[in-house]
């Protein structure tokens, strides 16, 4: 397992805090990979974001749930999809990846995510973990916590 090191703190395009995920010397490429993922999202950059996704991608994530009756969002189209159904149900959706473990084609990223809209607000750890193929996300699972993604990656919880 390895272990790439804490973002820094910078500022987003609308002037709220946001996480620079600039790569670190220490990126494997798979954790690059997964860090322009997560400022494609944050700078709401939707084809920069499926550029990051293989073609066959699946996104099983939260806004799923809430959108689509919990189905995965699948392909290029999904991922379009899911960024369209993320501005519809949140207002405001900030993930903060501060760590990232890295074991085989899995990145676990941890850190909190900050939302609100129709009616929800949310803030609360979470942790993704990410498959890749030939650096391309093949697959992003969320889960409430470390421990949680940990376990599901395979990775023994410290």
């Amino acid at each position: 397992m390895t272990t790439a090191g804490a973002r820094t703190e910078s500022r987003s395009p609308s002037g709220a805090g946001a996480w620079n995920a600039a790569p670190s010397m220490a990126d494997s490429p798979n954790v690059a990979v997964v860090r322009r993922a997560f400022d494609a999202f944050t700078l709401r950059d939707v084809e920069r974001l499926v550029a990051t996704c293989s073609p066959d991608v699946e996104f099983d994530l939260p806004t799923a749930r809430l959108a689509r009756t919990g189905k995965p969002y699948r392909g290029h189209e999904g991922v379009r999809t899911y960024m369209r159904d993320a501005a519809r149900v949140w207002t405001e959706l900030r993930l903060e990846a501060r760590e990232f473990h890295e074991t085989g084609d899995l990145v676990v990223a941890v850190g909190r995510v900050y939302a609100w809209g129709e009616g929800r607000v949310v803030d609360t750890p979470s942790a993704w973990v990410w498959k890749l193929r030939d650096r391309l996300v093949l697959r992003v699972t969320v889960y409430e916590s470390r421990s949680e993604a940990f376990v599901a990656a395979g990775l023994a919880a410290d």
